[in-house]
This record gives C-alpha cells, sequence and structure tokens, in this order.
C-alpha cells in the first residue's frame, strides 16, 4: 500500500515586509488627528428593549403562550431569554396561536421575523399530534441552516396526548416516543421520507410545491395543519415566484383548518398595527393586498435590537445616509457654471493612499473601512458585484490585516485549523483562501461548495475569520451578520441592484449580543453616484402576481388545478382562479379572459381534454408533468426529447442516458467554454457521436463557436436548439462525476467554478426525481427504472460496483475506489477494519499532494483520523441495519 508523499512547507502567515497599510480614516473636525477610534468610542447602552420585570408577556413561560417547558428550555439554550414586544403583540393576536387565523407579516432582518412563525408551527404541531408544517424557504443553504436550527429547537419535546394508544394513525415507536420530526426536502437531499413519515417539512419551494400536490392526489392533504411561507417577497420572482402564489392558493381553495404564514423583511408596508383583512377593508398597502389574498391579519414592525448606521462612501469621503437626496440634489446644482450651492460636508475622510493598488478612492474606502474595524476587534462583510471581485477583493484586504506580530498565538492556531480543515475536504484546500485565511479573511461565494462554505461561515461566527467577502446575490441566502457591512459598489455584475436586494444587505449590520450597533457603508464612484443615490432613497418594489398570460405561469396553475382535480369544471376553476393573488391585482375581466385563452392552450397542447358538461381532465402527459412538479412548457419539451429517444436509443454507450437525465433548467447548466467542448466532442466514442446526431447537435456548430461564434437565443426556436447544446454539455460533466471524476477535477476541466459542478449535481437529483415520476406515468418502466440507477451512481459519484460503499458517510468517488483498490469491498470489511489502517488509505484518496509543515502534517493527520473513526462507525451501522433486516425477513 503506497503512501502520500509530503512536502513539509509552512502555510503563508502575514508578514510585515510585503503588505500594504490601510488608509487612515480622519473626523473632519479634527484634520490632523487619528481618528481610528472615532468610530468604536464608548456609546450609551441602547435601552430599545423592556426587560421581563416591566412586561412578563415576554416570557415564552407565560401562559398565555402555552408552551411545553422542554420547548422554552430549548429556546433558553439557544440564547433565547426572552421575545420582543412586537412578537409579543403578533403571537398574541387573536385567533393565532389556535391555529384559526392566517397572518402575514414583515419586520426588518435581524428583528427576529422567524421566531414567530416557529413559534406558531411548533404550537400547531405540539397542540395537534396529528397535524404536519410545511416550512417552505427559497435557498437550500437556508433549508439546511433552518434543518440544524429546528432539530435543535425539537429535541426532547413531545407532541400533547400523542401517546393516546387508541390513536392507530401512528406505529408504536411514535406512541411511544411522539417527539416532533423534522426532515429537509431539497435537491441534493438524501431523505426518501414523504410527508406522512415526519411532522415538519422544511422545503425549497419546488419540492413544497410537489409535495403539496401529491398530499392533494392522494387525500394526505387533510393531515397538513400549517404552512409557512418565509420570504414571501419572493413572489414577484420571474422564475419561482409563481409556485408560492400556486400553493397559498391552493390552500386557500380547500376546506381545511391549514393556517398559512406568511413573512418576509422586505415587504412594503406601513408602521403599525395588527390588522383583520376582509371584504370590506379599504385595502392600499401592498402587504394588506397580500394580507387579503389569504385572508390574514398583517402585523408590522420596524423594530431592530441593534441600531444601524448607514453611510454613503465616494471619492475618500464620508457621509450619512440620510443625506443621500439633498446631496444628490447639491451635487448636480453645485456643477453648474457660477453655482454657490456647496455639497454637503462628510463627516469622515479617508485619507489618498501611496500604494498603487489602493489607488481607486473605491478601494481604498473599501480597504480602509475593513482595516479599521478589524483592528478594533470586530467582524466585517464586504459584498461584491462577481465571484472573481470577492476573490480580489480578498487577497487586497488580506494584505492591509494585522501582521502576525500583531496577533495572538491563539488565533493564528485557529486560523491554521480552519485550514486544515478546508484541506480535507474532498476539494482540497483553494489557493486564494490558503493565501488570506491566515490574516483572517475569507471570501464565500457560489463558486465553493457547501463544505467549504460551511467552514468559512463558522470561521466567521467564531470571530477567527474577521472578514468575509460575499457576492450580493448570496446576501438573501446566508446569515452571517456582522458589526459592519461594506458594499464595494451596487452593482450585481453590470446592473445596478435592487432595494429589496439592498435592503437584506444593509440589514446583515449588527449582531445581538455581540455589537451595541451596527453599520452599513455603501461605497461607489462618483459616475455611480446618482443611481446610487436613487437606489438609497427608492421604494421597495411592489409585490405583483407572476400568473401573468406573458410569464406563463398561469398555465402551469391550471394544468396542476385540473390534474390534482382540485376543480376540474369551469365554475371550480373560475373560482379557484379568483383566489389566487392575481385577482386581487387585476381586473375580473381580464381574469376571464386569461383562464378561457390559457384552458385553449392546454387542450390544444393535448395536456387536458375537454368533457361533457363543461369539465376537464387531464391527459397522460398532462399528468406526468403535473407529477415530475414541472412547467408545462419544460414537460413538453422533455417529452419530444424522449420520444425521440425511445425510436432511436444508443444503448451501447452511456451518453444517451446522461443526456436524458441531465435538467433542463438554465440556472443550472451554466456557462460553456466552446474550446473545451469542442475537445470533449472530439473524443467521444462512435456511440457517442450517434447521440449527437440524434439529440441535433451539430459539432461542426461547436467548431464555429470555438472559434469566437455565438449561440443565437432569440426565438423560441432558437432557445429550444441552444438548451439542446448546454445540456448535453452539462451531460458531459455528470458523465464524469458518475465515473468517479472528482468535482474539483470537473470544474477545472470544464472551466467553471467547483460549486457549479455541485450545484449542478443537486439540481440534476431533484430533476431526475421528477423524471422517474414522469417515466412511470408516462409507462416507460425500464427508462424509469435505468434513470433511478443513474440517480444512484451520481450520488455516490461513482460506478455500479462501489454503490455500496458509497452508502457509508464520507465515502464518496475516489475514496470508495481507493477503498475498493486496498480490498475493502464491502461495507462489512470496512466495519471491521482497524482505524490504523483506514488512515493511510484516506491520505491516498485526498485530491493533491501536500506540503505540510511538521505540525500542520500532525493536525491533518489527526483530521484524518478522526474521519477514519466516522467512516469505520458508519460502516457499523449500516452494517447493524442489514443483519437486522435479514434477520426480520428470515
Amino acid at each position: 500500500m503506497s503512501r502520500p508523499s509530503f512536502d513539509f512547507k509552512r502555510p503563508g502567515l502575514p508578514q510585515t515586509s510585503s503588505r500594504i497599510q490601510a488608509s487612515k480614516i480622519l473626523n473632519v473636525d479634527q484634520p490632523g488627528g487619528d481618528a481610528t477610534n472615532i468610530a468604536y468610542s464608548p456609546r450609551t447602552a441602547w435601552r430599545g428593549t423592556p426587560g421581563l420585570t416591566q412586561n412578563p408577556l415576554l416570557s415564552l413561560t407565560h401562559p398565555k403562550y402555552d408552551l411545553p417547558e422542554t420547548l422554552v428550555q430549548n429556546f433558553l439554550s439557544l440564547g433565547i431569554r426572552s421575545i420582543y414586544p412586537w412578537q409579543s403583540s403578533c403571537l398574541l393576536g387573536r385567533g393565532l396561536l389556535t391555529g384559526e387565523k392566517n397572518l402575514v407579516y414583515s419586520a426588518p432582518t435581524g428583528g427576529g421575523k422567524s421566531l414567530v412563525a416557529d413559534v406558531l408551527m411548533l404550537k400547531r404541531i405540539i397542540d395537534h399530534p396529528e397535524k404536519k408544517a410545511i416550512l417552505v424557504l427559497p435557498y437550500v443553504a437556508l433549508v439546511q441552516e433552518k434543518l440544524k436550527w429546528l432539530r435543535r429547537i425539537v429535541e426532547g419535546v413531545h407532541k400533547r396526548g400523542k401517546n393516546n394508544d387508541s390513536n392507530m394513525m401512528f406505529s408504536q415507536r411514535e406512541r411511544n416516543h411522539g417527539t416532533i420530526r423534522v426532515a429537509g426536502f431539497y435537491g441534493g437531499s438524501k431523505t426518501r421520507q414523504s410527508l406522512a413519515d415526519i411532522d415538519i417539512a422544511v422545503c425549497t419551494i419546488e419540492k413544497a410545491n410537489a409535495m403539496l400536490n401529491t398530499a392533494i392526489e392522494d387525500h394526505s392533504i387533510t393531515t397538513l395543519g400549517v404552512l409557512v411561507l418565509d420570504e414571501l417577497h419572493m413572489l414577484q420572482d420571474d422564475h419561482r415566484g409563481y409556485l408560492m402564489e400556486l400553493m397559498a392558493t391552493k390552500i386557500m381553495s380547500l376546506e381545511h383548518e391549514i393556517q398559512v404564514i406568511g413573512m418576509s423583511a422586505t415587504l412594503s408596508v406601513r408602521h403599525g398595527q395588527i390588522i383583520l383583512a376582509g371584504p370590506d377593508t379599504n385595502v392600499e398597502q401592498n402587504t394588506e393586498i397580500i394580507a387579503k389574498w389569504l385572508d390574514a391579519k398583517y402585523y408590522e414592525s420596524k423594530y431592530r435590537p441593534i441600531p444601524i448606521e448607514e453611510y454613503l462612501v465616494f471619492e475618500n469621503g464620508i457621509y450619512p445616509a440620510s443625506s443621500s437626496s439633498a446631496f444628490l440634489k447639491k451635487d448636480s446644482e453645485s456643477d453648474a457654471p457660477g453655482s454657490s450651492i456647496s455639497k454637503p460636508r462628510p463627516c469622515r475622510t479617508i485619507t489618498l493612499s501611496e500604494h498603487a493598488a489602493l489607488k481607486s478612492p473605491l478601494v481604498n474606502a473599501v480597504a480602509a473601512l475593513a482595516s479599521e474595524t478589524v483592528r478594533s476587534e470586530y467582524g466585517t462583510l464586504i459584498f461584491c458585484s462577481s465571484r472573481k471581485g470577492c476573490e480580489l477583493d480578498a487577497t487586497l484586504v488580506s494584505e492591509v490585516m494585522p501582521t502576525a506580530e500583531e496577533l495572538d498565538q491563539d488565533i493564528i492556531e485557529a486560523r491554521r485549523e480552519v485550514l486544515s480543515e478546508l484541506r480535507s475536504t474532498s476539494v482540497g484546500l483553494d489557493g486564494c483562501l490558503e493565501n488570506t485565511i491566515p490574516c483572517g479573511v475569507a471570501f464565500h461565494h457560489a463558486g465553493l461548495t457547501t463544505e467549504e462554505r460551511d467552514i468559512v461561515a463558522q470561521a466567521f461566527d467564531n470571530g477567527v475569520i474577521k472578514v468575509i467577502v460575499a457576492t450580493c446575490s448570496l446576501a438573501a441566502g446566508i446569515n452571517l451578520p456582522a458589526r459592519r457591512v461594506i458594499l464595494h459598489g451596487a452593482r450585481m455584475g453590470r446592473d445596478f441592484v435592487g432595494p429589496a436586494l439592498l435592503r437584506q444587505m444593509r440589514g446583515r449590520a449588527g449582531r445581538k449580543g455581540k455589537d451595541e450597533i451596527g453599520e452599513t457603508y455603501l461605497c461607489c464612484q462618483k459616475s455611480d453616484l446618482e443611481a446610487v443615490a436613487q437606489l438609497l432613497e427608492a421604494d421597495l418594489p411592489v409585490v405583483e402576481s407572476c400568473l401573468v398570460a406573458e410569464k406563463r405561469g398561469v398555465n402551469r396553475a391550471l394544468l396542476e388545478v385540473i390534474g390534482t382535480r382540485l376543480a376540474t369544471s369551469e365554475e371550480a376553476i373560475g373560482d379557484h382562479m379568483r383566489r389566487t393573488l392575481l385577482h386581487h391585482v387585476s381586473e375580473v375581466s381580464d381574469l376571464s379572459g386569461v383562464v378561457r385563452s390559457t384552458l385553449d392552450y392546454l387542450i390544444s397542447a393535448s395536456l387536458i381534454a375537454a368533457e361533457s358538461e363543461g369539465t376537464y381532465k387531464s391527459t397522460q402527459l398532462g399528468h406526468a408533468i403535473v407529477a415530475a412538479s414541472i412547467s408545462p412548457e419544460d414537460g413538453l419539451f422533455i417529452h419530444e426529447e424522449i420520444q425521440r429517444a425511445l425510436r432511436a436509443f444508443v444503448m451501447d454507450g452511456e451518453m444517451h442516458i446522461f443526456y436524458i437525465f441531465t435538467p433542463i433548467q438554465s440556472s443550472a447548466l451554466g456557462d460553456i467554454n466552446w474550446k473545451v467542448y469542442r475537445d470533449e466532442v472530439d473524443q467521444l466514442d462512435e456511440s457517442g457521436i450517434r447521440v449527437l446526431n440524434y439529440v441535433g447537435i451539430n459539432p461542426g456548430t461547436i467548431n464555429i463557436l470555438a472559434q469566437g461564434g455565438s449561440l443565437k437565443e432569440t426565438t423560441s426556436a432558437e432557445i429550444n436548439i441552444a438548451r439542446v447544446y448546454r445540456r448535453f454539455y452539462a451531460a458531459l460533466q455528470l458523465r464524469d462525476l458518475c465515473n468517479e471524476t472528482p468535482v474539483y477535477k470537473v470544474a477545472r476541466k470544464y472551466d467553471i467554478p467547483r460549486g457549479a459542478v455541485q450545484n449542478l449535481a443537486q439540481t440534476c437529483d431533484g430533476f431526475a426525481a421528477g423524471m422517474i415520476k414522469f417515466c412511470e406515468r408516462m409507462g416507460w418502466g425500464m427508462l424509469a427504472a435505468v434513470l433511478e440507477h443513474t440517480s444512484d451512481r451520481l450520488k455516490a459519484g461513482a460506478r455500479a460496483e462501489l454503490l455500496d460503499l458509497a452508502r457509508i458517510t464520507f465515502v464518496k468517488s475516489r475514496t470508495a475506489r481507493v477503498l475498493w483498490e486496498n480490498g475493502l469491498k464491502t461495507v462489512r470489511a470496512v466495519a471491521d477494519a482497524d482505524p490504523k489502517d483506514l488512515i493511510p488509505i484516506l491520505l491516498e484518496a485526498q485530491p493533491k499532494k501536500l506540503r505540510l509543515h511538521s505540525d500542520e502534517e500532525k493536525r491533518y493527520r489527526e483530521k484524518v483520523a478522526l474521519k477514519a473513526d466516522i467512516i469505520i462507525n458508519s460502516a457499523n451501522r449500516l452494517w447493524s441495519q442489514q443483519m437486522q433486516m435479514e434477520l426480520d425477513d428470515g
């Protein structure tokens, strides 16, 4: 057994000689003074929240909440000793704790909005043991985070009346324990449970909609007690928002007592009170329209436990953000010839830098503000417009951080530990992070894998990493509050961010219990000043329905309603549509026309069929599309692709099945390196070339595009052709993943971020589950079986013979192959192995040759030894379960 060699080289630590000095930030009233500590001068404690002695209702132990003691203690163990007055007022609204009334509410980021929904949801589940809950979140990262939180909250909590032996709906194990079971449902999740198997389902939008459709179709929807829609402003998202509207509308159309709770930090509401929306309410505000649609009470809070100071920064001046509108007017007028109007004075200024890297006032400001915060022992979150910008900023900011001589040995060791953790991941240690983390700086964007992002986030939360640079698009998908938030420009790519995303980024400032204040600094170039000032003054956008005809969401809405038989007659369909948000924001006459034209489209596409007396039913294809939880347009495209494949399926190779297996969503397919594409096509065998021909790809076109041509995507026909080309490029990546090529090598080969490769695999997992249902409903059982096998291979990242080994924790792809090659070919063999014998095998499986100092090698080996123990324990559990199943079968 060969042992990998080590090149001993100490990881980089911040040195004094080659580093850049950050510019000073001065108070305008003290031109020559050092203002380093001005922003952090002692402040009077902010007394915005009354204590329990002033208001007993701020304790969750109060009888009015009637919560189990164990649940309250779990909240306490997680730092929630009391609630805020607005939370108490909201929870005690009439009919909310009993589940009789729906609720729509808005509260700032960090203002405690999630706790209200958690309490209402758990109260419903605890008091009604037969009821289930679905909690909907927009992003996988948020689902995973919420899953961990809820499992800690419900630990040891029992449902009331759950031990009633007369209730035969529950298994013996449930009657004995009565605990609350929480599971996550998202692309890439391992759970195979259904709503019937758990109490709380934490889902992405797509998974939640599919779960609701299944529950309506099999009549298990009666067990649903509460639906929670977090990030309710996502209703207006062009790609996914309409699914939230579909879910809520279905619930509103059912004659069951299902409580709907919707919340957001970026809904446009007026400051105030709890309001019961009804048919006679004069509804003008956008959020009140949403509340009326959901027949809900609505509540709005502007409370933040940590006060926020906001600033606008440009041309080395720092101005209060509240002066942006006045500044904009004076700036335009003061530039006029002969104008005597002066611009507002900055409250602080940033000195010019002599370093070439900091010549830009914008970059200079970002570096100076980050340095000032860290040297005052606080954390900083910097938002950037692109992934590349994140890495550049992280590298530059790391150069102005405290040097090794200024750091405690404990923090140096802690940062080395973070490097060791990253080094032990399946993708190894990123070169840029290797240089920046010793300085206390890291980046966090979608180009990193989930494991890398989790390690970085945890290190930041623990105070080991002081600065994180993240993309703007991750502002809604991460929960990393910091003392100071710095926006490096206000763009996402080339375009300016919207008011809602800007509010989410700024809302990350201030950490309860750690900071007495939060600060946001929007740094911009002078050329962007007018647009940025307008952005700061802009109102939040009005949330609108995405079921309008031009967005095609209504096609899916009616197909799902008819497919689940929630409404089949014209009268019932019309009644259902009057329960949509669309009905509340459009004229009834327009809505009737939309319904009629949509039904005609679904009939012409053979997705539904008209029956006698004005009723409709879904066709086999329509049923398959609903079961797969995809849009009608995507379903028709897939149906055409599979029909073509079944007429001439290439059986003597894998490429055809990988192509069918590949998602069609553009967000999952990513960009194409046409030169890489050309090289991969050139290396295809004869069966692969036949697949190209069958799916409609011309190698000559790829060659033209590799030489600088562009893929046209103007007409619907061109868009579909482009989708085929993108899909096949992604299929090549999936082929490599299933054939044991590690994620980091696939990323390097196809010139895409490793996080994008992981995202493709996760998206593919969810897509494959839908395709299996699609094929089963269409009667294509053999194809469904092949897709399921391919899905198992993708999860394992391995060929068929390694699937059994890949069930073991931490054993995937390369690790499974190395175990196999070293004679550990079964779960039992791994279970019987000695951890000491496993260590050199795991070292052999690492992604690249390591060059470590002796103490780093020791730390790294400790990580590997811990992983070896976990692997053997996992194998023992699997082997025990297998033996128990064999005994039960016997």
